[in-house]
């Protein structure tokens, strides 16, 4: 039996479609996927001002593409999962190194967190920290989505991966 893999453009994962969806039909990924660091990154930045906002970073969890989705309210979230196994790789696994960075962050942060005495003591230099470190991966990763991916960023996977991003855009 020949295993069908979904195509971005075609079918289900038509360009018309994918836009009603809100989802990039170009890249097949959606911004909707940063509403997870959104969240963590507006309470980080409330900190300061708001240190009971701790207990709602400390609760924060990692959530992958797909788990992101499965877990909302997204009109078309199994149309969002589809697309982004139809999503070229190269823009998964940079997406993946964003998020992955994102989590390690937010998880060093918790780690703060949970070592201060005293949580206002570190606020302002958690915020700080979200704002220069963890809002411009969110901002890399929102370009990823949109299929701006810096020629370098994909410079290690070879000739292909270049052909694939002018493939995208020709």
């Amino acid at each position: 039996m020949e295993c069908l893999h979904p195509v971005l453009g075609a079918g289900e994962l038509a360009a018309d479609r994918l836009e009603e969806a809100n989802i990039n039909p170009q890249t097949g990924l959606a911004t909707d996927y940063l509403n997870h660091f959104n969240e963590v990154m507006m309470l980080l930045e409330m900190l300061p001002d708001m240190p009971d906002c701790a207990e709602d970073v400390l609760e924060w969890a990692p959530l992958d593409y797909e788990g992101h989705f499965e877990n909302s309210s997204f009109k078309d979230k199994n149309l969002a999962i589809q697309a982004y196994h139809a999503a070229p790789n190269f823009l998964r696994e940079h997406l993946e190194a964003q998020v992955s960075g994102i989590n390690a962050l937010v998880g060093e942060i918790q780690d703060q967190l949970r070592q201060a005495a005293n949580p206002a003591e570190v606020a302002a230099v958690i915020a700080d920290k979200a704002t220069h470190e963890i809002k411009p991966l969110i901002a890399i990763a929102g370009a990823v989505i949109h299929g701006h991916v810096e020629p370098e960023a994909t410079q290690h996977e070879g000739e292909g991966a270049q052909a694939e991003i002018d493939a995208l855009f020709a």
